[in-house]
């Protein structure tokens, strides 16, 4: 008899705490040490901690504050990005202006979570940035529309005609911050067939993460003014 098939585990979440907030801190390493599937591999109290630790533990992700001692989050973000690319860094901060939520992004911060979001949708904000790689809210992802356009980004170069009339439309749901699941439900296909979408999108516009996708898709005007209104 032909022995039965096993799924393969499914990898842990490795996540590295950077915040200088000893409660919040701690409070965050308990709430995600509950959690199945994710594991606190280490805890920074200032920049220059996290980039130390980071290097040595290459964690999945890093829960990174903006204000943090020595070495600002911003700056160890870019320091991080350059590298450790393939760690996914999520900005969570008390500060959700246009300037902070711009600079985050374009340092090359994957995703940005307010410390103010209750603790059931921040696990489940990271569940999701682990897998797709990208977390800014409705709310958040308007304040970067808006930022870019007041900094009159749109020095870009790529072509609408670049894309099929299906990616760009792929392209407009990540700007309103769906998910793959999300954008497969609209467009009444496959997960997979979503990220088949994705991967080209990356390729044409030159570009590695869906972060960057929608950084470039507003800059190039692939996403529109209008379509930010719905934020």
């Amino acid at each position: 008899m032909a022995s039965k098939k096993t799924a393969p585990a499914k990898k842990n979440v490795h996540v590295l705490i950077a915040d200088d907030q000893t409660l919040f801190r701690e409070g965050i390493k308990d709430l995600l040490e509950g959690e199945k599937g994710i594991v606190v591999v280490g805890e920074a109290v200032d920049g220059q901690d996290v980039v130390r630790m980071a290097k040595k533990l290459k964690p999945d992700v890093i829960l990174m504050d903006i204000k943090l001692p020595h070495l600002d989050g911003i700056s160890a973000t870019r320091q991080l990005r350059q590298e450790l690319p393939e760690t996914n860094i999520l900005i969570l901060s008390s500060f959700e202006d246009e300037a902070h939520v711009l600079e985050a992004i374009q340092a090359g911060a994957n995703g940005y979570l307010s410390k103010m979001l209750p603790a059931a949708e921040l696990v489940r904000a990271l569940k999701t940035f682990a897998t797709e790689g990208m977390m800014i809210p409705q709310s958040v992802m308007g304040k970067l529309l808006s930022g870019l356009r007041t900094k009159g980004a749109g020095g870009a170069e790529a072509s609408l005609t670049a894309l099929t009339k299906t990616e760009i439309k792929v392209l407009s749901y990540l700007g309103r911050g769906n998910s793959n699941k999300e954008i497969a439900a609209e467009l009444g296909c496959s997960v997979k067939t979503v990220k088949n979408h994705l991967n080209s999108i990356f390729q044409k516009l030159g570009v590695s993460n869906r972060t960057e996708a929608v950084v470039k898709g507003i800059e190039s005007g692939l996403i529109s003014a209008e379509e930010s209104r719905s934020f």
